[in-house]
């Protein structure tokens, strides 16, 4: 199949539409944006948007830690700051390394995590945004972020304090877009994905009628990880940790159990 690169064609008339995944990391959000990639109507970025050369604006790569960039005021209020970015500059150059297997694609597709905290410099400053809002069991999510301490500059005794942290902290945001934005967005979780994808692809469609093909009940491959069809992963991951963890995270999680229960999880 032929790959169409966006330096060669006019993104600027073609592209309708744009399409971000607004999803905590460890959440499900890169499976997804690679589904996306394999449809007719999508231009693409090899690389999330934040890490795509040319990009203008703060990046988890230039933080104390990739996975927990919400897990501190200071960190919230940098990728917050619309002073920070400079859209226009970031716009041009995610079209010219964009690409696409159909040169007449006319929705732009990508994610970075943190875009869940700055939704509404994003449907500013991007022309018909839309976005697709998903979370995932946060006692998953923080067991993919700890198993991956290695890349984490913090002490393995704050570690799970923090990552709890920061996943409420998305989960407040998302509750935030969710409600702020019924119009142009729809919401579903990793888990419906994973267990009823035909139900989240129509959702999808529903939102953006032009990806008429997307499939996600494919084989796809995954951050170098995994290459194999979608299936949830929550139980294994969850099992993985112990009980003095699990009493850990819920020293966070306590207060917010409402929160927690607003996207349909409980308290273990």
């Amino acid at each position: 199949m032929t790959l169409y690169h966006g330096a060669t064609h006019n993104l600027e008339d073609l592209i309708n539409t744009h399409l971000f995944i607004i999803c905590p990391n460890n959440s499900g959000s890169t499976f997804l944006k690679e589904a996306l990639s394999t449809c007719m109507q999508t231009w693409n970025l090899m690389k999330e948007g934040q890490h795509t050369h040319g990009f203008a604006g703060p990046s988890t790569r230039k933080t104390r830690s990739p996975l927990l960039w919400a897990a501190d005021p200071e960190s919230i209020a940098t990728f917050t700051d619309s002073n920070l970015y400079n859209w226009p500059t970031t716009r041009l150059s995610w079209y010219f390394q964009a690409y696409s297997y159909n040169p007449k694609a006319s929705i732009f597709a990508t994610k970075s995590p943190p875009f869940l905290l700055n939704v509404e410099q994003l449907q500013k400053h991007f022309n018909n945004a839309k976005f697709l809002l998903m979370v995932r069991n946060p006692y998953a999510v923080i067991e993919g972020i700890i198993r991956r301490r290695r890349k984490i500059k913090y002490q393995d005794i704050d570690l799970i304090h923090i990552a709890a942290t920061h996943i409420m902290t998305c989960f407040k945001f998302q509750q935030k877009n969710i409600e702020g934005y019924p119009l142009c967005s729809t919401f579903f979780t990793y888990e419906e994905m994973c267990e009823e994808p035909n139900k989240v692809e129509q959702k999808v469609k529903m939102l953006a009628p032009e990806l008429n093909d997307l499939i996600l009940d494919q084989r796809l491959a995954v951050k170098g990880l995994y290459n194999e069809k979608l299936r949830n992963m929550n139980t294994q991951q969850i099992s993985r940790l112990n009980s003095e963890q699990i009493k850990q995270i819920n020293q966070v999680f306590q207060p917010y159990s409402e929160l927690i229960e607003y996207f349909g999880y409980r308290l273990i």
